[in-house]
C-alpha cells in the first residue's frame, strides 16, 4: 500500500503534478511519427504488387506502349475470345483514318512470344463492318489477295490483287487457337504505297491481351 500523495516531500509533489517541460511536445512528435509510419506501410502495401502485375506474362514491358505518338499508335481490333488455348478469331481492324494511301502490300508483325499456329488457308483480307451493342464485328466481302507467312511465323504479307483504298474500313481476320502463355501481344501494321519506291510504313499496334 503507498503513501497518499500528500505525504510526499514537497519536491516529489511537484514533480508529480507537472510533467518535465517539452513533455506534451515529444509525445505529440511520436504519435504523428506512428501515423505516418501507418499510413507508409499501407500505401506500400498497395504499390507493391504493382510490378508484379505489370511485368506479368509481359517479356519486355518498352514494348507496350500506351500513348499515341509518331512512334506509336493505337489500332482497333476485335478477338472472339481472351482464353488460353481457345479457338478464336481475330479482327485487326485499319480505319480510312490509319492510313493515308491506298494500299500495295501489308505487313503484319507478330510478336516472337506469340506461340500460336497462323496457317495461310485462315487468314483473309476482308472490307469490315464494326460491330457494337447491337450487332457483331465481321467481314463483308473478302478481297482477293496473296497471303505469304514467313517461316518463322512473325510476319503476315498481304498483296492485294489491286491496290485497297484508302476510304473504307478494313481489316486482317484469323481464325486459329489463342497462345497457350498468357500476356500481352503487340501486333504491327507496316503498309506499302503505290509508287516508284517500295518503302513500308508504320501504320500502327494491336496490342492483344491473352487471359491467364
Amino acid at each position: 500500500m503507498g503513501f497518499p500523495a500528500s505525504l510526499w516531500p514537497l519536491h516529489l509533489r511537484s514533480a508529480q503534478a507537472s510533467p518535465p517541460r517539452g513533455h506534451g511536445r515529444d509525445r505529440r512528435r511520436r504519435l504523428l511519427a506512428l501515423l505516418a509510419a501507418s499510413l507508409g506501410l499501407g500505401v506500400a502495401g498497395l504499390a507493391a504488387p504493382l510490378p508484379a502485375v505489370l511485368a506479368q506474362g509481359t517479356p519486355s514491358l518498352l514494348e507496350f506502349r500506351w500513348e499515341n505518338n509518331r512512334d506509336f499508335r493505337r489500332l482497333f481490333f476485335f478477338v472472339s475470345s481472351t482464353e488460353r488455348s481457345r479457338r478464336a478469331e481475330y479482327f485487326l481492324i485499319l480505319r480510312p483514318r490509319d492510313r493515308n494511301n491506298a494500299i500495295l502490300k501489308l505487313t503484319v508483325t507478330v510478336p516472337e512470344h506469340f506461340n500460336a499456329r497462323i496457317d495461310n488457308d485462315r487468314v483473309r483480307l476482308c472490307t469490315m463492318r464494326e460491330g457494337g451493342m447491337l450487332a457483331r464485328t465481321r467481314c463483308l466481302d473478302t478481297i482477293p489477295a496473296t497471303i505469304e507467312i514467313s517461316e518463322n511465323g512473325r510476319a503476315i504479307d498481304i498483296f492485294p490483287d489491286t491496290p485497297v483504298a484508302d476510304n473504307e474500313t478494313i481489316g486482317v481476320n484469323m481464325r486459329l487457337f489463342n497462345p497457350s502463355n498468357a500476356g500481352m501481344f503487340q501486333f504491327n501494321a507496316l503498309a506499302q504505297a503505290p509508287g516508284d519506291v517500295p518503302v513500308s510504313g508504320y501504320l500502327g499496334s494491336w496490342v492483344i491481351q491473352i487471359d491467364p
